[in-house]
């Protein structure tokens, strides 16, 4: 069977993903395995894409290997994925499956994505192996490999693979009004000194978006300023190369770390609008959200109020929904809302530009949910290990006290003692009753009991 290698780390050979490959290769060797480094040559196949095609033609078996970057694929990648798209290339029937490494730090939304992707080409996709970095190290891992790969062969021969979702009927672009009145007359004196960044890649024909923002712009009672990404003369995708682990600077001499820190994390809150391309942001999107490791892992915008005007299916693309609600979560950020142009846009977009004044004008925040913290906790065991290299980030979570471990809690443990001792004793447990129950609910009636307006 002939394997094409989809090689989306822009480390090419370097990949550690790529690493588990060249492994199952070794310990399948009838299989005949070949490599594209398309997330190190994207640049050339922009150019010419021929190469690609006669590979993605040949194969029987499309096998996408990558490192988990920012909730999905790196850019790289994404932005291979629309080239094929765009090159009406048939691989309809022939098989894909997805092999990552990560800290497990949403690889679900990654490798969803990837699956999305594949099954609008029409290929019959097999359901991937997510791997930490560095499970090939052991006797498990390589072991987990090898089964996961011996399931494909069986799927294939079996002409087995994951179901075709449903055909989406796209939802209708309703039309955008925009007021008349000029904007400056909704302006809050209150908010005169809140400054709103909408960071988007709106192209140029894309009027739909244009007035999505303009709408927003209008109704929004602070100032705001857009910033277009698509403008900004970014050489190319994050290398993963941890240049600036230790001070923050990107290898790249573009300037975008610094056009980050100063034209945009320095606004008191962020809007991003875009439209639904490939079941993501898009790849240009991707590059910009990538190029964000130049912050490390630290949540520099903690506390700042977020929100999204996005075009298209957005219902029908719950993966995207995790995606953007993971954003906020882990960045510590209230997501003021996502206003779409599906139902009622005027109506979305005013109640977003309302919510996020709100934030703005109490400081709004909200606790984490499953999303942040498991998001989080992933992070914070990675920075401690990682310490030595990653300097800056493990400064930032001690500063923040993002370090909750070892749980000293020893009163709490001592109390769940007492009562694992009493429910273990029928006895007991009887002779108690509901005071159980009502020991547990008096610390807070303390602080209901003196609770004042």
């Amino acid at each position: 069977m002939k394997i094409l290698v989809l090689n989306g780390s822009p480390k090419a050979n370097y990949s550690i993903t790529l690493q588990t490959v060249l492994y199952l290769e070794k310990y399948f060797p009838k299989q005949e395995f070949t490599y594209l480094n398309v997330g190190a040559q994207i640049k050339l196949l922009e150019k010419d894409f021929s190469s690609a095609r006669t590979a993605l033609q040949t194969a029987d078996l499309l096998l996408f290997s990558y490192p988990v970057y920012t909730f999905i694929a790196p850019s790289q990648l994404h932005r291979f994925i629309e080239l094929v798209k765009a090159s009406g290339i048939d691989l309809s029937g022939k098989y894909a499956t997805q092999i990552t490494t990560s800290k497990h730090f949403y690889d679900v939304t990654a490798h969803r994505y990837i699956q999305d992707n594949c099954q609008d080409l029409g290929l019959k996709f097999i359901r991937g192996l997510s791997a930490d970095m560095e499970d090939l190290l052991s006797k498990k891992g390589q072991v987990e490999a090898r089964k996961f790969f011996s399931y494909v062969l069986w799927s294939i021969k079996q002409n087995s693979f994951e179901p075709f979702p449903a055909p989406r009927t796209p939802a209708p672009r309703i039309a955008v009004s925009v007021p008349t009145n000029a904007a400056s007359d909704r302006k809050s004196p209150s908010l005169s000194a809140k400054r709103v960044a909408i960071v988007t890649d709106c192209r140029e024909e894309d009027t739909q978006l244009k007035s999505m923002i303009e709408r927003f712009q209008s109704v929004l009672p602070c100032e705001s300023h857009v910033i277009n990404i698509r403008e900004y003369p970014m050489r190319g995708g994050c290398l993963g190369c941890f240049h600036c682990a230790s001070d923050g600077k990107c290898i790249y001499t573009d300037g975008f770390d610094r056009f980050l820190r100063e034209e945009i994390q320095t606004s008191d809150a962020i809007v991003y609008a875009f439209t639904i391309s490939d079941h993501s942001m898009g790849s240009v999107f991707k590059c910009y959200d990538d190029r964000q490791f130049c912050n490390g892992h630290r949540t520099v915008t903690m506390g700042s109020p977020i929100g999204y005007l996005v075009s298209g299916s957005y219902n029908a693309e719950p993966n995207l929904q995790m995606i953007l609600e993971g954003r906020s979560q882990v960045g510590g950020n209230f997501l003021a809302g996502v206003a779409t142009d599906e139902t009622d846009p005027d109506h979305e977009i005013d109640r977003l530009a309302l919510t996020l004044n709100y934030a703005l004008s109490h400081h709004h925040t909200q606790p984490q949910n499953f999303y942040g913290v498991g998001g989080m906790k992933i992070f914070r065991d990675l920075i401690y290990l990682m310490q030595g290299m990653m300097k800056a980030d493990h400064q930032f979570y001690k500063a923040h006290g993002q370090y909750d471990f070892p749980q000293k809690h020893r009163g709490t443990m001592l109390k769940m003692y007492l009562v694992g001792a009493l429910l273990s004793s029928p006895k007991l447990k009887e002779k108690v009753g509901d005071h159980i129950n009502e020991g547990m609910i008096a610390p807070y009636k303390k602080v209901i009991d003196g609770a004042k307006r």
